[in-house]
């Protein structure tokens, strides 16, 4: 495997790991706000 083909590699996981974190921060998130919502709501 050539240094550039690896370099790809390497920034194939990256985008993909950063893709995972954006997503879990997204649903953390989504969870607050369903969850305020809830309690605002008097349920």
């Amino acid at each position: 495997m050539s240094a550039v083909e690896r370099d790809d590699e390497t920034k194939r996981r990256q985008r993909a790991r950063n893709w995972a974190v954006f997503a879990a921060l997204l649903g953390f998130v989504v969870l607050v706000y369903v969850v305020s919502i809830l309690r605002m709501g008097g349920h």
